[in-house]
């Protein structure tokens, strides 16, 4: 399939203006064949989820929640109970994910964000009501029902058990949500005002809490991945409430505080190598800032080109990465000490970068990765999925 093929259907599709193209086509890479080359995995995930009814935070509750049964509540991944002091505050032991803390909420979210995300991409190829009538189930029992409703703010998120009810690191797990609002505006022509209202109305109200929230504030300044993961959060949330003060927050983010805080003049992320999981965290973190990068894009300023006066950009991070992506055995530091096994998979950088930088050997890479990796650990660091929502009409003006 050919660009004057792809704009053809975007056009029919109506999700965003077909000639919105133009500014991330460059020639080599062809975004209708990704369109294409997704469809039929796009579709047969959309057909599992069908049958399965929306779960949100009220269906299970913890008796160390602080929280009501609206509000969403985890758990610190690396904290364990002190061998010293069982019946203590917990310890942590970074890298070791403590399989007994409560996650259950958080595996709703991700369950959410993988079910909404694929019904939109399936109604947006097929154009068939059953995935749009589905993903709107979904909308309304998170973010309308008061009978369901989750609460927009995560003042319960990352609690450590005899420390905290909650921590501002805990921000980070809305990342799942990024994929939601996306899948948001795909489906908007399908949805009723009420439910595009309302969906849109909760968004809001949690942008609002993790941009005035001592949580959130907090979490925006951290100097890791949690920062980052902050500004495609808040990025993708003004983008689709239409917030542009938030915009532009996060576009002078990116440039002033991200890349050069955070990118080495190698591309790499100083911060992620020190960490325990060095590969996935460095994978997870380029993953996130492509997704800033490809939300807050425009024609007038593109922030895939964008370079800092040393040099260092976006294409600087791929090309450091890449090698590795392609060949593990390379990787210069050490394993990870846990789930080392299941990287890489089919990251959404190799693929927003491939269009967005004319690297046709990025996504002829992304292609032979796994797309649906079935390790909650791995899932959970893998918030962008759908490239369809992405690419399909993406508008950059």
């Amino acid at each position: 399939m050919r660009r004057r093929t792809f704009l053809g259907m975007s056009s029919a599709l109506a999700l965003r203006p077909a000639a919105s193209f133009a500014a991330v086509t460059r020639g080599k890479v062809d975004p209708a064949e990704l369109v294409a080359f997704e469809k039929a995995r796009v579709v047969k995930q959309a057909d599992r989820y069908l049958g399965e009814p929306p779960i949100t935070v009220t269906a299970a509750s913890s008796p160390r929640s602080a929280g009501g049964p609206h509000d969403f509540f985890s758990e610190g991944d690396y904290w364990w109970p002190d061998p010293k002091n069982p019946n203590g505050p917990y310890i942590q032991r970074d890298g070791m994910s403590n399989p007994d803390n409560f996650v259950e909420h958080r595996k709703a979210m991700v369950r959410l964000s993988l079910q909404v995300p694929a019904l939109a991409g399936a109604w947006l190829l097929t154009r068939n009501k059953k995935y749009a009538e589905h993903a709107a189930r979904h909308l309304r029992a998170w973010f309308i029902d008061p009978k369901t409703i989750m609460a927009p703010h995560l003042k319960y998120s990352q609690a450590i058990h005899g420390l905290n009810t909650g921590r501002s690191i805990g921000v980070i797990d809305t990342l799942h949500l990024v994929e939601v609002a996306r899948a948001a505006t795909a489906l908007a022509p399908a949805l009723s005002a009420a439910d595009s209202t309302g969906v849109k109305g909760w968004f809001g109200k949690y942008l609002e809490w993790m941009t005035t929230h001592e949580y959130g504030t907090t979490e925006r300044d951290a100097k890791i991945n949690h920062g980052t993961c902050w500004v495609l959060q808040a990025a993708e949330f003004a983008r689709y409430t239409g917030n542009k003060t938030v915009t532009e927050f996060c576009n002078k983010r990116f440039k002033t505080v991200l890349l050069p805080n955070q990118m080495a003049a190698d591309g790499s992320f100083p911060e992620e190598l020190r960490r325990t999981k060095p590969y996935g965290y460095s994978l997870f973190q380029l993953d996130v800032l492509s997704g800033v990068a490809q939300v807050l894009s425009t024609p007038q300023d593109d922030l895939w080109t964008f370079a800092l006066p040393d040099g260092r950009t976006m294409a600087k991070a791929l090309e450091f990465m890449v090698p590795f992506i392609a060949d593990k055995k390379k990787w210069p530091k050490k394993p990870d000490v846990m789930y080392w096994d299941q990287w890489p998979i089919r990251h959404p950088s190799l693929v927003f970068a491939g269009v967005a930088l004319d690297k046709p050997e990025y996504v002829a890479l992304w292609k032979t990765l796994n797309p649906e990796p079935t390790v909650a650990e791995t899932i959970r660091n893998y918030p962008i999925r759908q490239p369809v929502l992405w690419l399909e009409g993406k508008k950059r003006s």
